[in-house]
C-alpha cells in the first residue's frame, strides 16, 4: 500500500470490511464521542474531494485497526500524485508559432509560469483547514446548547473570544469550503453575541450584532441562518416597544425556506407581537400556525440551545400571548400553557432547561391568577422568581417583574394588605437584579454575570 493515495486506501479498507460508507462514520462517531461524521463526508474522502485532517486521520486509523502513519503516507502520495499532474512546465514546451506565424520565446512564457506557481503557493498559505472549521463547529454548538441554562459570564468570554478568532481568520486565506464555514460560523457567533446583548438589555448593541450576523449569513447564502436571524430582530423590535415592527420582522424571516423548528419560533414571535398590539385574530391565527409549522417540520435544527425551539418554550409564548389577549378564557388557556412549558422544561436535561424560560412561564402564571383575582396563587407562582438569586435575571425578566409589580399596585389591589406585600417583594428583588454585580462593566465587552433566558 505504500503507493497507494488516500481516497484508494480508504475504499480498500472500507471493502475488505464489507462495510458501507455511512457505517465507516458510525464507527468515527462511536471513538470521537459525537455525531460529526456522515456517510457523505466519508465519500468525499474517498472521491478526494477533501482529504482527511491529521485529527481525523487519527480516528479513521482507529476504525480500520491500522497504524496512522498508512493514512499518512497515503495522503502524502494523494499530494504528490496531484503535484506531479500540474508540474508540466512551459520551459521544456517547444516554442509555436503565434497567430501570425511568428515564434514565441520560451522565455516569457516560463516567466508567466513561474508567477502561475507562485499564485498557487499563495494558495496553499491558507490559515484554516478542515480540522479549524470542525472544531468551531463543535465549539458553536457547545455554546449554544449550554448558553440556556448556564451563567452568561461563563459563556460570554469564550463567545467573544471565538467570534474574534474568526473574524481574524476571514481576514486571512483559506479554501472557499473553509470560507463557508468560518462565515457561517460569524453568523452564529454574532447572533449569540447578540443574546448576550438582549440579556443585558443593550438593544443597539444586539442590534449591530444582528446585522453582522444576518450580512455573514448572507454572504453564504443561508436560508436558515437567515431566517433565524430575522427572529433575533423582532425579539429586539419586541422588547423596544416596536410591535408592529416585531411581526413584520417575523413575518419576513419566514419567507426564508428552513428546516427545523425555525417556522414555528417566527409565528410564535409574530402572535406575541400582535396580541400586543390587540390584534387578537392575527395572534391566535399565528399561534395556529406555529402549532401547523411544528407538526409539519422536516429535519432537525442543525444546532441546538439558543437556535432551536422546543415545545415548550412554544408553550411558553403561548402563555404570554394569550395573557395579552384577555378574556377569561384566554387567561384559563393561558395558565395550562405555561404549566405545560413548566413540566416540558423540568423534565428535560440539564442543559435543556433553560433558566429564563422557566422564570418567564412562572411570572405568565402569576399574572395569570392575578387575572383571576387570585392573590394566593400569584404568590405561589411567583415564589420561583422570587427566591431565585436576583443576579440570574435577564433584564426581560426584570421588565416582566416590575410590570406585575405595578398591577399589584393598581386601584384593584391596592387595598389588599396581601398585595402591598408583593409587591414590595416584586421591588425589592427588580431593584436587586437591576444592579451590577461586584465585576461589573461599564460596557456590554465585560458584562454581569446573568443567566441568560435566550431571551423570551
Amino acid at each position: 500500500m505504500g503507493d497507494t493515495g488516500i481516497g484508494a486506501l480508504l475504499v480498500r479498507l472500507r471493502s475488505a470490511r464489507g462495510w458501507t460508507q455511512q457505517r465507516v462514520a458510525d464507527e468515527y462517531n462511536a471513538l470521537e464521542g459525537r455525531a460529526a461524521k456522515t456517510g457523505k463526508e466519508i465519500g468525499r474522502y474517498e472521491r478526494e474531494a477533501r482529504t482527511p485532517v491529521p485529527y481525523a486521520r487519527k480516528y479513521l486509523a482507529q476504525v480500520f485497526g491500522v497504524d496512522v502513519a498508512l493514512f499518512d503516507r497515503a495522503v502524502a502520495v494523494s499530494k504528490g500524485q496531484r503535484g506531479e499532474a500540474g508540474a508540466v512546465g512551459f520551459e521544456n514546451v517547444p516554442s509555436q508559432p503565434s497567430l501570425h506565424g511568428s515564434r514565441v520565446r520560451t522565455e516569457p512564457l516560463s516567466a508567466d509560469a513561474a508567477r502561475s506557481a507562485e499564485f498557487a503557493r499563495f494558495i496553499a498559505q491558507r490559515n484554516a483547514d478542515e480540522f479549524v472549521v470542525e472544531q468551531l463547529e463543535a465549539d458553536v454548538d457547545r455554546l449554544a446548547r449550554t448558553y440556556i441554562s448556564h451563567p452568561l459570564m461563563e459563556q460570554y468570554v469564550e463567545i467573544k473570544r471565538l467570534r474574534d478568532g474568526v473574524f481574524d481568520l476571514l481576514r486571512g486565506r483559506q479554501h472557499p469550503r473553509q470560507t463557508i464555514g468560518l462565515y457561517l460560523a460569524a453568523s452564529r457567533l454574532c447572533g449569540l453575541s447578540a443574546h448576550v446583548c438582549l440579556d443585558l438589555g443593550d438593544y443597539d448593541s444586539a442590534a449591530t450584532h444582528a446585522r453582522t450576523a444576518r450580512v455573514c449569513a448572507e454572504t453564504v447564502g443561508h436560508e436558515g441562518m437567515f431566517a433565524w436571524v430575522r427572529a433575533v430582530e423582532s425579539l429586539i423590535a419586541y422588547w423596544t416597544g416596536r410591535y408592529e415592527q416585531a411581526a413584520r420582522l417575523a413575518q419576513a424571516g419566514l419567507r426564508h425556506r428552513a428546516s427545523g423548528s425555525i417556522g414555528a419560533r417566527l409565528a410564535s414571535l409574530e402572535a406575541r407581537a400582535s396580541a400586543m398590539v390587540g390584534d387578537s385574530a392575527r395572534a391566535l391565527g399565528a399561534l395556529s400556525d406555529a402549532e401547523r409549522s411544528r407538526e409539519a417540520a422536516s429535519g432537525r435544527d442543525e444546532v441546538g440551545g439558543v437556535f432551536d425551539f422546543p415545545a415548550a418554550k412554544q408553550f411558553a409564548y403561548a402563555g404570554t400571548t394569550l395573557l395579552a389577549i384577555g378574556g377569561q378564557e384566554h387567561v384559563q388557556r393561558a395558565i395550562a400553557s405555561a404549566e405545560t412549558a413548566i413540566r416540558l422544561y423540568r423534565s428535560a436535561d440539564g442543559d435543556d432547561q433553560s433558566v429564563g424560560d422557566l422564570f418567564a412561564a412562572h411570572l405568565d402564571l402569576a399574572r395569570g391568577h392575578l387575572f383571576l383575582a387570585d392573590l394566593d396563587g400569584t404568590e405561589e407562582k411567583l415564589g420561583f422568581v422570587l427566591a431565585a438569586p436576583p443576579e440570574r435575571m435577564s433584564a426581560s425578566i426584570v421588565r416582566r417583574l416590575t410590570a406585575l409589580g405595578r398591577e399589584l399596585g393598581t386601584p384593584q389591589y391596592g387595598g389588599a394588605a396581601q398585595a402591598a406585600h408583593l409587591r414590595e417583594r416584586i421591588q425589592h428583588t427588580a431593584v436587586r437584579a437591576s444592579l451590577p454585580s461586584p465585576a461589573a462593566p461599564r460596557a456590554w465587552e465585560t458584562p454581569a454575570a446573568h443567566t441568560p433566558e435566550s431571551p423570551t
